[in-house]
């Protein structure tokens, strides 16, 4: 999806463009795994040019994985709209399933838990994942067991994207991948889970 050469964009549309790219990249290859350059050749721009936007590759990165974290908590929260308990855990659920179909989401979710090596990468994946939480606990109103049944849940989906299981003729490929519903969550809860 290289951009031709001397193509004139505005700022902010170079920056999104700059944004899509590197989403696209650092979901494949990880914080590591891809140059500035590869992103800058992308987009038709030099290096230079992605340092002067966002500083390091690193900035890049991780504005990159804020976008999708915040991404996926702004469309379980309007998934959920005003449900609350396990409606919402429901909305939400079907949510997060359909986000399979993005596998860039779901992908750079992984890769910034694998850069976590980095306390930079650390602090700010922590900030963004406790935000998706809250998010699912503040518009469902359950208690943390069932929140973090259901954010388990989600790591499997996220697992299942960077596995392409859907592609996976096999019983355990399917099993992986069958929606939870909600009913689920009713009995797990701290009271019964002492």
């Amino acid at each position: 999806m290289a951009v031709e050469r001397g193509k004139r964009l505005a700022g902010a549309d170079r920056r999104e463009q700059v944004l899509r790219l590197a989403a696209e990249e650092f979901a494949q290859h990880g914080l590591h795994g891809v140059s500035a350059e590869v992103i800058a050749r992308k987009a038709g721009i030099t290096h230079a040019y992605v340092f002067r936007l966002f500083g390091t590759k690193k900035q890049l990165f991780l504005e990159v994985v804020g976008r999708a974290f915040a991404e996926m908590a702004d469309g379980l929260a309007a998934s959920a709209g005003t449900a609350s308990g396990l409606d919402a855990l429901a909305a939400m659920g079907r949510r997060y399933y359909d986000s399979l179909r993005n596998h860039t989401l779901l992908l750079l979710q992984l890769q910034a838990f694998a850069a976590c090596g980095d306390a930079e990468v650390r602090e700010a994946v922590r900030e963004n994942f406790g935000r998706l939480w809250q998010t699912v606990s503040d518009a469902t109103g359950l208690d943390a067991v069932q929140i973090k049944t259901f954010m388990a849940y989600g790591m499997l989906l996220n697992t299942n994207a960077a596995l392409a299981t859907a592609d996976i003729d096999a019983d355990w490929a399917s099993q992986a991948t069958t929606r939870i519903h909600a009913g689920l969550f009713a009995h797990l809860t701290a009271e019964a889970n002492l």
